[in-house]
């Protein structure tokens, strides 16, 4: 599917903005971040940035939303015929491959995720994801009265493991995720036996 040109520019001004907040954030700090300097930073009206972005919250922390839709996109683009697993396994390698990251832009997004003011929007971050890959594990999953038990539960826990992953990742500075994801899945599985 070909996107189109006033969808790129779309993209490009959220991108913009987000980058500006990033910025703006590791120069000055998430406390002193204005919506305004963010505006004014990406060369757009404070209305613009309404029609992005609610918050501050969710300009800086774009980047996770956009990687956690972007992931449950390559699960449901995978074979039908893939195990739920094995298409997690698959979309995460890919996911990895788009997503391979600037380590400077890491150092920023590692400070970013531990300030306690972003902490509420990084939970309803989290709950959006994990209720869209409950969605799309219980396209995959066997019908029966308990899929979407089934499916919520496995939703949690992948989330779960793909946040320790990315959280180790950024401590250990590796680059190597989908790696750490199989270890962590592996363990998970042990875990419930």
């Amino acid at each position: 599917m070909t996107i189109g040109l006033r969808e790129r520019k779309k993209a490009a001004t959220r991108q913009s903005l987000h980058d500006a907040a990033v910025r703006l954030a590791a120069e000055h700090g998430v406390e002193h971040l204005t919506v305004e300097a963010i505006a004014d930073a990406a060369t757009v009206s404070r209305r613009t940035f309404s029609n992005y972005f609610a918050s501050k919250e969710q300009a800086l922390l774009h980047h996770d939303s956009a990687r956690t839709v972007r992931l449950v996109e390559l699960i449901r683009a995978r074979p039908a015929e893939e195990s739920l697993m094995t298409a997690v396994i698959r979309a995460a390698e890919q996911h990895s491959a788009e997503f391979a990251a600037d380590p400077a832009q890491e150092e920023h997004y590692r400070t970013l995720r531990l300030h306690p003011a972003l902490l509420p929007e990084l939970v309803a971050t989290y709950a959006a994801a994990e209720r869209d890959l409950a969605e799309a594990a219980e396209e995959r999953l066997p019908a029966g009265p308990d899929t979407p038990l089934r499916a919520q539960v496995l939703a949690a826990t992948l989330l779960a493991a793909f946040r320790v992953v990315g959280q180790t990742a950024l401590e250990r500075r590796e680059h190597d995720v989908v790696d750490l994801l199989r270890q962590a899945i592996g363990i998970t599985r042990e875990g419930f036996r």
